[in-house]
């Protein structure tokens, strides 16, 4: 994939715009996440006057790294091949996932040797900024990471500028309804559940509410329940004593604390563990929490807005979520539209980020010619609006000013996935054949077709292993089982 239409466009831009890319004292936090200690290294030489770098070598390193730095990196360079599959994508696509439930706002790079223009349409769908194929040049790895930082910057102009208004765009049924649930709740105190897809503007919901609420000042504290080691879970919200646990050196308030009168946004909520669920229907019912390490009982009245990608009503059938918890904190329940489901919404999305994003780079602003207006309105956006608007800032780096053609747009949209085959078409003489012939392993032919369903499954699912193992018709222990059982066999082979 070429960089120069990117690089060329962004470079005047990016280099005199920002005071945190020149103020050194200020450096923009990068993860750095690849297998191939030679190319950590020296990444981390050419990279390291212009990003203060945290490095990983896999998936797992990467998320522990993160979790326990003070505040979510603003960029990550991700190669997708990394172990214990370093040939295959799918630990990199995850790692994406991970990374955007911890951050929405983090940008993401992906870097793979495996070119296929379908790993670089799907890195995208899934929130990533950009793909590069390797081998390529530091400057133009840089340049990259300063467009991304740019972006950035240009979503929190926006944010600022929104902070007052409702900040939901369209004009869809769908999008009317959920204006309507979003200005009858907000000046409520009770509970809010908000369920939707990966992508679809959860977050955005909840600070409408408080935006709209009484009291639109107060703290908004946002944590989410997915991205914090359950270890530390507790004392994140709660807070903790002195001596609490080892490393415990001071007293430390948690988000309840924190969040005062305001609102505690609690994403991902379907992934809180068990036994922190009974001590949050504690709060829910009568405000009561206690630190870890405390015996002294404390007043919380944060209003608590908690968002999900998963159907909880499910969760709780199933005895994954505690049933007396759900209708809680269900007081209220707004379900964001995914965006398939928003009609003539994706045109006004597109002039909406194309306008901001054209204004704030001081470029013209591109146009979709007819073919390529049909192809967008067609397109189902697997990746929500997130994608959309990834979508649309590539664009208009790499087409400020021009008609943008249906091949030129549809080399940005994700590949639709084959359908995998339910039957076999071998005959009992074929079978017989097969088996006379030699060399057949029946571990091998049935570890194939589950890798493949897997595969299909978490591609589906955006990398989110509950919604893979709902597609697959298992519960999420066995399919961890499964993939640990597919490592071992690769292992072994």
């Amino acid at each position: 994939m070429s960089l120069s239409p990117l690089v060329a466009i962004l470079r005047p831009y990016l280099f005199y715009s920002h005071p945190n890319i020149l103020n050194k004292d200020v450096l923009p936090t990068l993860l750095l996440v690849d297998d191939d200690p030679l190319i950590r290294d020296s990444l981390n030489l050419v990279l390291s006057d212009d990003f203060d770098i945290v490095l990983a070598e896999d998936r797992e390193q990467a998320i522990r790294l993160v979790r326990d730095l003070p505040a979510p990196p603003q960029l990550a360079l991700v190669d997708l091949g990394l172990p214990p599959t370093p040939h295959r994508p799918q630990e990199g696509f995850r790692l994406i996932t991970e990374l955007l439930a911890h951050s929405p706002q983090i940008k993401i790079i992906t870097l793979s040797g495996q070119s296929e223009e379908s790993n670089a349409r799907h890195a995208r769908t899934l929130g990533a900024f950009e793909f590069v194929a390797k081998p390529c040049k530091p400057d133009d790895i840089r340049a990259q990471l300063h467009a991304a930082l740019a972006a950035q910057e240009s979503e929190k102009r926006s944010a600022a500028l929104s902070q007052s208004q409702l900040g939901i765009v369209g004009e869809s049924p769908v999008i009317q309804t959920l204006r309507e649930q979003i200005k009858l709740y907000a000046s409520t105190p009770y509970p809010v559940l908000i369920q939707g897809e990966s992508g679809s503007g959860k977050e955005l919901v909840a600070l409408a509410l408080q935006n709209l609420s009484r009291n639109p000042n107060a703290p908004f504290i946002a944590i989410n329940c997915a991205a914090i080691a359950p270890n530390l879970l507790e004392s994140t919200l709660f807070g903790h004593a002195k001596g609490a646990f080892t490393g415990a050196t001071t007293a430390q308030i948690g988000f309840f604390e924190k969040a005062e009168n305001g609102t505690l946004f609690l994403d991902e909520i379907g992934e809180l563990p068990q036994e922190l669920q009974a001590k949050l229907l504690r709060v829910l019912e009568n405000g009561e929490y206690q630190r870890v390490g405390e015996t002294a009982t404390r007043k919380s009245n944060a209003r608590i807005i908690a968002a999900t990608n998963l159907v909880l009503a499910q969760a709780v059938r199933s005895g994954n979520f505690r049933a007396d918890l759900f209708h809680r904190m269900s007081v209220f329940t707004i379900n964001v539209p995914p965006l398939n489901t928003m009609g003539n919404d994706k045109v006004l999305l597109l002039e909406h980020f194309r306008d901001f994003y054209s204004k704030q780079m001081q470029r013209k602003p591109f146009a979709l010619d007819d073919a390529a207006h049909s192809a967008w309105s067609s397109y189902t956006f697997p990746g929500n609006t997130r994608e959309l608007r990834n979508i649309v800032i590539r664009l208009v780096t790499k087409y400020a000013g021009a008609k943008v053609s249906p091949s030129q747009l549809e080399a940005e949209f994700e590949q639709q996935f084959a359908e995998a085959s339910t039957t076999s078409n071998d005959s009992p003489s074929d079978l017989k054949r097969i088996l006379q012939q030699g060399g057949f392993n029946l571990d091998d032919m049935l570890m194939g077709y589950t890798q493949k369903y897997i595969d299909t499954a978490m591609e589906l699912a955006q990398g989110n292993v509950s919604e893979a193992a709902k597609l697959l018709g298992i519960a999420r222990t066995t399919l961890y089982s499964r993939m640990e059982a597919l490592q071992k066999h690769r292992a072994n082979q």
